[in-house]
């Protein structure tokens, strides 16, 4: 069965399937000894031979799955460019993982970590309506007035949000 090269690669566990497109532009990836010539090419795990510096990439073959308490001051990423402290620097595991959804830096909470891209985005992705629930604590008096703008919902970020 042919899959995307970059799904292949993202699920080898060696990087994201966005930066596979960069990998393949710099020459580091190759089918069959060769350089393709298109980015997204289609593949077939049990034919073709790919490889990163030389080196055959290989599926994970085990699903590995993290249940944490991210601690705050913590982001949730598998990697920071400003050096902050990631929730893939907290587990000690040989198997590349990485954070299923997110909380704010100064949040904490269950999070959970994953190989397993298929899961992931049935957990996150909107089109699967899984419902999410926060508790929240907050420093402070809130008023009367604020607290109805919340019981009506409101607007963030990435999207709306209500209290049940």
């Amino acid at each position: 069965m042919k899959i995307r090269i970059n799904k292949f690669i993202a699920s080898a566990g060696i990087t994201s399937r966005r930066k596979v497109d960069d990998l393949i532009r710099e020459g580091r990836i190759k089918v069959n000894g060769k350089v393709p010539l298109e980015l997204g090419i289609m593949i077939d795990p049990d034919k073709d031979i790919v490889t990163l510096d030389d080196e055959v990439v290989t599926l994970e073959k085990e699903k590995v799955y993290i249940l944490m308490n991210k601690p705050p001051k913590t982001i949730c990423s598998s990697i920071d460019d400003r050096g902050r402290t990631t929730v893939v620097d907290l587990v000690k595991t040989s198997v590349r993982v990485f954070p299923v959804g997110r909380l704010d830096y100064d949040a904490e909470g269950v999070l959970l970590l994953t190989n397993d891209g298929e899961l992931a985005n049935m957990l996150t992705h909107p089109r699967y309506g899984v419902e999410r629930v926060y508790h929240v604590k907050i420093k402070g008096v809130i008023t009367p007035l604020k607290l109805q703008e919340i019981r009506n919902g409101i607007h963030l970020r990435d999207g709306f949000v209500k209290p049940q």
